[in-house]
């Protein structure tokens, strides 16, 4: 079972005219994901892909029912994206665009408060659920179905894991890259949650990075809960120096606190283990199932 997506997941693609939209919405149509319209104002009444496309995400919903959206919008128009599909009610929405302003991004978060939307993003390659549905950017061919859901604040080490989840036999029910930008919509710790809460999730693995304090807010959560579930954690950028970015824009520690010992600390006194390596997680987590390798 899957989080977040199913069968019935319908995506409208607010963007889908441009490169980025055309390419990535192509690749999502292949898997089997339902995309049911895209949305770009001035062009409503036209057809791409074979969808139809809209002026504004409300009437896309109206006439097609879609339930998620993906959004292929610029940084700099993004913003107005997100708070247009919170406002028309859409209960999912990924938002794969990176390096939107901080300052639009704290508007979008105002503007989930009180909402029924869930956010995925900025800068998020988006949510998989192997078999069932494709909402991002993400590249395919190594996952497979299975009990282990992935939370990651990096794309490419995701798909690293993901091979890795695969080729100890477990597979994935959910993969979800929450955004790799210091602000965006759900955080690892709502992940966790919505897994510990999925009776076919067996096991998570959490990715994270340095910057933050969002791998500590899973750890106080898991301390509260005492679940059952083993949990698997990754901790990148032990060697990078403070206050200088590491590639995504909220990898950049200020202080001790956002560094990856002391995330990697939370996590272990939380009852988390900490995969040694980024090559040997798949074995990690296939140990704490008590899998064959």
């Amino acid at each position: 079972m899957a989080i977040l997506l199913d069968q019935d997941t319908k995506i409208v693609a607010q963007g889908l005219t441009g490169w980025a939209g055309t390419h990535h919405v192509a690749s999502m149509m292949e898997y089997g994901s339902k995309v049911v319209g895209g949305v770009r104002p001035g062009k409503g009444g036209r057809s791409h892909l074979g969808l139809p496309i809209f002026d504004t995400v409300a009437a896309a919903r109206a006439a097609t029912g879609a339930n998620a959206s993906i959004v292929f919008v610029p940084p700099a128009t993004a913003a107005a994206a997100m708070i247009e599909a919170i406002e028309a009610e859409i209960p999912l929405v990924v938002a794969v665009t990176e390096r939107v302003p901080t300052l639009d991004m704290i508007r979008v978060k105002d503007a989930l408060k009180g909402s029924n939307t869930r956010l995925v993003g900025a800068n998020s390659q988006g949510v998989l659920a192997p078999g069932v549905c494709k909402l991002g950017v993400m590249a395919t061919g190594s996952e497979r179905p299975g009990g282990v859901g992935i939370v990651s604040r990096s794309a490419s080490l995701t798909s690293e894991v993901v091979a890795q989840v695969s080729a100890a036999g477990l597979g994935q029910s959910t993969t979800i890259g929450v955004g790799g930008d210091a602000v965006h919509g759900m955080s690892m710790r709502d992940c966790v949650e919505l897994f510990l809460a999925d009776p076919e999730t067996d096991g998570i693995v959490l990715i994270g990075e340095i910057g933050g304090h969002e791998e500590q807010e899973v750890a106080d959560h898991l301390s509260a809960a005492k679940t059952d579930k083993p949990l698997v954690a990754l901790v990148v950028g032990a060697h990078a120096p403070r206050e200088k970015r590491m590639g995504h824009a909220g990898a950049l520690a200020f202080g001790a606190t956002e560094e990856a010992t002391a995330k990697i600390a939370a996590l272990e006194r939380a009852g988390v283990r900490i995969a040694p390596s980024a090559h040997l997680v798949g074995r990690t987590i296939a140990d704490a199932l008590g899998s064959p390798r």
